[in-house]
């Protein structure tokens, strides 16, 4: 099978290639889906599990991707729960082969029912950012309807899924970004905009929960104005800064398929969009994940037409 795989780790994605993998067979509870669309996260360059195995050993021409829209093309021994040519989305264990390739093993247990009405480059487009958005929002930053919300990123692929699940729990929501971000964060529903180039953050006066997705400055800054009891919720690793009277919390985050289900119900029935920016064939995906230009949305790599 045709399989992006990472070569060089210094050289992140410009040492990537197209190359020609054995497809995977099923372990014990594991499916073989035949993969239709992968979605991309480019911090994946820093994440350890895309370069050692979970004994410390260098993993050789990783395939990369981890989540994923596809069919169940095979059922590994004991696997309940899924059926053959069932249409699934999900995200793969991060220390196995990923997702950008014509077929790939996944755990049953990480995958949801992706309904037939939702597009697979839709569905493969939501498992990581979404549920990202929904385990910051709901089990760490445990938001309640009436608080308000710092959303950094509001346009982006994690952003805007924040921006929209945060506003429909009743939550006022501060989106930020570039100046050309402002009407994409507002059109997702983002109540107030900030941009962080030329306004002050700290005009914003206190909020409940702050979602970073940026760190560094931004994050220290960020952590200077939430109220006492608030939270900063983290998905760039450890937290530098912590509010003075509140919590800060860093998470990985992880499959959760009825919280998928939740997700997906909500792309169904209009409640949620998702931001796909860049969409390419797997042949054009070498390009499409070394893009020139700063990326806008997620990058979805469509492996079957």
């Amino acid at each position: 099978m045709r399989a992006i795989v990472a070569m060089d780790q210094a050289a992140e994605a410009a040492g990537i290639t197209l190359a020609e993998r054995p497809e995977p067979t099923p372990a014990i509870n594991d499916v073989v889906v035949e993969v239709h669309a992968s979605g991309f996260v480019p911090a994946e360059w820093e994440w350890p599990s895309t370069w050692v195995d979970r004994s410390g050993h260098d993993r050789a021409q990783a395939i990369i991707g981890h989540e994923f829209a596809g069919v169940v093309s095979s059922l590994g021994y004991g696997t309940t729960g899924l059926s053959l040519g069932q249409r699934v989305f999900g995200i793969t264990d991060w220390h196995r082969d990923g997702t950008l390739a014509e077929y790939a093993a996944v755990e049953a247990r990480n995958l949801a029912p992706l309904p037939g009405n939702v597009d697979f480059t839709v569905g493969a487009s939501l498992p990581i950012s979404g549920l990202t958005a929904w385990q910051g929002l709901f089990r760490h930053g445990r938001l309640q309807a009436g608080q308000s919300v710092l959303a950094h990123g509001a346009a982006g692929a994690v952003g805007s899924v924040v921006t929209q699940l945060a506003r429909e729990f009743g939550a006022h929501v501060i989106g930020t970004g570039r100046a050309a971000d402002r009407q994409a964060a507002l059109d997702f529903g983002a109540n107030e905009f900030l941009d962080l180039d030329h306004d002050d953050l700290e005009d914003i006066g206190g909020v409940d929960l702050v979602f970073d997705v940026i760190g560094g400055e931004i994050q220290r800054r960020s952590a200077s104005i939430i109220r006492p009891g608030g939270t900063l919720v983290s998905v760039v690793g450890p937290v530098e800064a912590r509010p003075v009277d509140g919590l800060a919390v860093d998470f990985v985050v992880e499959s959760v398929p009825s919280q998928l289900v939740e997700i997906v119900d909500r792309v169904r029935d209009g409640r949620l969009r998702t931001h796909i920016g860049t969409v390419a064939t797997l042949d054009d995906a070498i390009l499409a994940l070394n893009p020139t230009e700063r990326r806008k949305g997620k990058t979805v790599i469509r492996v079957r037409p």
